[in-house]
């Protein structure tokens, strides 16, 4: 099992920053992609940002220019930067991870989710 914990959400004025922080543990893991999901009320769940494991990156077009997603493997956490940000940016981020358990032949592939951060912006 994976457990991911989010920080970094909060309150901000349009124009502004916050950086998303989320950390993964547990044991006997392996974390392939990881990536930052947001759902507005009234909406479905969509994809921010992804990273591989290599760095590659895949961004939404809506925050293209503005979020900036990276990774410290070291410490099984992935960061969101986000500037420039909007009154539509707001949401609840989530935090996701794909990752084999256990390290092993028999392991398998699978999601996890964080428990979401709220990130609200103000006109």
């Amino acid at each position: 099992q994976v457990q991911l914990v989010e920080s970094g959400g909060g309150l901000v004025q349009a124009g502004g920053s916050l950086r998303l922080s989320c950390a993964a543990s547990g044991n006997n893991f392996r974390i392939n992609a990881m990536g930052w999901y947001r759902q507005a009320p009234g909406k479905q769940r969509e994809l921010v940002a992804t990273i591989t494991r290599s760095d590659s990156t895949n961004y939404a077009d809506s925050v293209k220019g503005r979020f900036t997603i990276s990774r410290d493997n070291a410490k099984n956490t992935v960061y969101l930067q986000m500037d420039s940000l909007r009154p539509e940016d707001t949401a609840v981020y989530y935090c996701n991870t794909r990752a084999l358990s256990p390290v092993a032949i028999w392991g398998t592939v699978s999601d996890y989710w964080g428990q979401g951060t709220q990130v609200t912006v103000s006109s």
